[in-house]
């Protein structure tokens, strides 16, 4: 066909279309047959639409064909619909989708033979050009006849190479039902060229659906037929590549880690994926995998990233040791110890500024050497080349520390001088709150809930949330019993929690429902319990407190924080993805205006399976 006479096609589709358009807008107002002919299709009252459809396609065939075929075929007026086909193959042999209607009539008929001979004479006239074989191919998917529609996109492939129909070709087999072949057209679209990588996974994602377990990305065809890829296309590292990002979105880490050495073996790379796949590790807390890719930028000869690898690694050791139940004080001392290497290593440069805070808070807090801490944050603040919002950073610190010590004045002076330096910025209103929850402790609930009503505008929400949350506490404590003593317990408590006198803090908690049975501080103190429960890893204590609260207090001030708590517990502690996806829901359902909604919102998605663009 010449380019000519496709451009005549596309022409008379567009008129067709056009036409189309136009005949819906008629039909608002005009009381012609043409309004008329369409209220009755649309009503399917078919007789008497067929009324005015037929003199109407003897004028206009190519316009009111479509509405009148329908139309026949649903009064089963089968022979006038086979004329009237006819008719348009004549007069309008470009478009073979017709030869397609045609071909339906005969099996509507139960002719098999004139129906198979219709779609053979559509594949066999078809003119291998995009708009043709789109055209002829939706025939057939609206006909249900996928395995023609196949064919159909086969030749589009032979006759225009640099469009292989690859997507096309996918959704028919989606309609077919026919997964692993989805799934190939996909990859045979990222084998053609890696750039579409990113489109396949979109389409893959929405193509394997949302609500399975096994649905989105987790379809296990879809990594069955991936490692199928990597084993015959060695070299093809697109498809390792996106069999990585499958393992990183299910948080499958340790298999990325394999995956991604190989490829960093393979191609000598400079180990640049391993470490932002540690890094992605540290991030989603899974400590074991990010130490073993930073062990192995470590001693990857020549690596640039072995330096910040080697500090980096300290901080996952730092967590790891935390994470345990009862860590002893030999392996508390001995990640002191590296850590201090490390320090005394780096001292005086910004290396050094990434082991301090850790190695201040173990001293402090977990191996009581506050004063070593102190000395240590002094030199590191002393230090002129440090930049002024990191030294406040490392003021607050030690601030901290002075106070779970004893030296609460020390302590606030410090935040008093981080919030007049950094006044209207966030870590200001960080030490501003610290130095209202220092006057809590102490016992000066009237400062502090002036300093939190303060808070409450502050344009860091977390800060802002925390300052109303003391504020309300102090209120309702106080507010209508002017007896303070029931508070002040409360407050030591926290302090307590501060100084990792777990067993002491719950004790003086439970001490203030004993003392003091009408309190209103049970929802704080279940609360709190749960925050020491979780700590000291004891998980279904900290369940039953968040259940607590959320039967006893649900419209307290901690409802939605303790079911945004549950749902974490679940998802990162319990590890069960059932009771965290119900759990992030019931925040969504229960406390839509919770500031906790969006992220709830995107884990309850992507614990579901779908795919979420950071």
């Amino acid at each position: 066909m010449s380019f000519k006479k496709i451009i005549i096609f596309i022409s008379l589709t567009l008129l067709h279309l056009f036409s189309g358009a136009q005949i819906n807008l008629q039909s608002g107002g005009n009381n012609g047959k043409e309004a008329l002919a369409i209220q009755f299709f649309e009503q399917r009252e078919y007789e008497k639409a067929n009324v005015y459809l037929e003199d109407l396609f003897d004028k206009n065939p190519t316009i009111w064909y479509g509405y009148y075929y329908k139309s026949l075929i649903a009064v089963k007026d089968l022979d006038k619909a086979e004329k009237i086909t006819k008719k348009l193959v004549k007069s309008n042999k470009y478009d073979l989708s017709v030869l397609v209607h045609l071909g339906y009539i005969y099996k509507l008929k139960e002719e098999p033979k004139k129906e198979t001979e219709c779609y053979e004479k559509a594949l066999k006239e078809l003119n291998a050009v995009q708009p043709f074989i789109n055209n002829l191919a939706q025939a057939f998917v609206d006909a249900k006849l996928y395995d023609y529609a196949i064919t159909v996109y086969n030749k589009g492939k032979k006759a225009t190479p640099d469009y292989p129909y690859f997507y096309e070709r996918a959704d028919v087999y989606k309609l077919k039902g026919d997964m692993v072949s989805m799934v190939n057209e996909y990859l045979d679209a990222i084998d053609f060229r890696d750039s579409e990588l990113y489109m396949a996974q979109n389409n893959l994602q929405n193509s394997l659906g949302y609500d399975e377990e096994s649905a989105g990305l987790k379809n296990p065809i879809l990594k069955q037929e991936l490692q199928k890829r990597i084993q015959s296309k060695p070299d093809k590292i697109v498809f390792a590549e996106f069999l990585i990002f499958i393992l990183k979105q299910q948080k499958e880490f340790d298999a990325a880690f394999v995956q991604s050495k190989s490829i960093d073996k393979r191609n000598k790379e400079d180990g640049r994926r391993i470490y932002e796949l540690a890094r992605i590790c540290v991030s989603n807390k899974a400590w074991e995998t990010a130490q073993r890719c930073y062990q192995y930028l470590i001693d990857k000869p020549n690596c640039i990233y072995a330096e910040s690898s080697s500090i980096e690694v300290l901080g996952v050791e730092y967590e790891l040791v935390l994470e345990k139940p009862q860590a002893t004080k030999e392996e508390l001392t001995i990640v002191e110890q590296k850590l201090q290497a490390a320090s005394d290593k780096h001292k005086g440069s910004f290396m050094q500024t990434f082991v301090v805070k850790n190695l201040a808070t173990l001293k402090a807090y977990y191996l009581n050497k506050p004063e070593e801490a102190i000395a240590l944050l002094d030199e590191v603040i002393s230090n002129p080349s440090i930049k002024p919002v990191d030294k406040a950073d490392y003021k607050i610190l030690q601030a901290d520390i002075y106070l779970v010590s004893g030296a609460i004045w020390d302590a606030s002076l410090l935040y008093s001088q981080v919030e007049k330096d950094f006044k209207y910025e966030a870590i200001g209103h960080e030490a501003k709150f610290k130095n209202a929850k220092l006057s809590f402790y102490a016992g000066d609930f009237k400062w502090a809930k002036t300093q939190c009503d303060v808070l409450k505008e502050a344009t860091t929400k977390l800060i802002a949330n925390d300052a109303l949350d003391l504020s309300l506490i102090i209120t309702d404590a106080i507010g209508v019993d002017t007896n303070e003593v029931p508070l002040q317990l409360f407050a030591s408590a926290e302090l307590m929690i501060l100084q990792h006198r777990y067993t002491d803090a719950i004790a003086r908690m439970d001490s203030v429902n004993l003392l003091f049975s009408n309190n209103t501080l049970g929802d704080d103190i279940f609360f709190k319990k749960a925050a020491i429960y979780e700590r000291t890893n004891r998980y279904a204590d900290a369940e039953k407190m968040y259940k607590d609260i959320i039967e006893f207090y649900p419209s307290e001030l901690y409802g939605d924080d303790a079911q945004y708590k549950l749902a974490q517990l679940y998802e990162n502690k319990i590890k069960d993805t059932a009771k965290a996806k119900e759990a992030y829901e019931a925040i969504i359902t229960n406390y839509p205006g919770s500031i906790f909604v969006t992220e709830a919102r995107k884990r309850f998605r992507e614990l579901r399976g779908d795919k979420i663009n950071n």
